[in-house]
């Protein structure tokens, strides 16, 4: 049962296909649900991982973590632009407190001039054979790569200026203050 809602602080926990933790991200704000995703944000928040080191985000941080695509998308806000962090992985389940999908390996980032590159191929292929990912895995990966680059092409989701916007506008209106959470 999840007991997240709208304004609730969440941890969210990325695996790998072998059920090994990923990484940990201890808070994040949950601006909003919808029939699609969870829409969260972060600022300056501790990431684990999973060796057990720590760092320290940068930059606020709006993330859109589909319920039925196979990737999860970041909007980092930066001095010169959105800079998007786009994860290949599992749609997200919600447990309790916690969002979690599965990492694929796989990332697409696109800069603040709305080129995109896909990265970390030689780790998809590596982990692939080394975790034997399914032929049902690999085709929703491939499948939705594409689905992924047509988001951004046509400036869907949080692609949409509009959309990333407004939802950086509604944490702005939140005053977060992360060091007292």
């Amino acid at each position: 049962m999840s007991l997240i809602t709208e304004g609730s602080i969440i941890k969210i926990k990325s695996y790998k296909h072998n059920g090994k933790l990923h990484r940990v991200w201890e808070k994040n704000l949950v601006l909003a649900q919808t029939d699609e995703a969870w829409i969260t944000v972060n600022d300056q928040v501790i990431v684990q991982e999973a060796d057990g080191n720590y760092w320290r985000t940068k930059e606020p941080a709006i993330s859109f973590f589909s319920k039925s695509h196979w990737f999860n998308i970041v909007a980092i806000f930066r001095s010169s632009g959105i800079y998007y962090y786009c994860n290949l992985a599992s749609p997200v389940r919600a447990k309790e407190a916690t969002l979690s999908y599965i990492d694929y390996d796989l990332d697409v980032v696109v800069d603040e001039n709305k080129r995109r590159q896909l990265l970390d191929e030689e780790e998809f292929q590596a982990n692939r054979r080394l975790m034997n990912y399914p032929h049902d895995v690999l085709q929703a990966i491939e499948k939705e790569v594409a689905v992924l680059y047509d988001w951004i092409d046509q400036g869907k989701g949080l692609f949409n200026e509009d959309d990333v916007s407004k939802w950086y506008q509604k944490y702005q209106q939140l005053d977060v203050k992360w060091d007292e959470m």
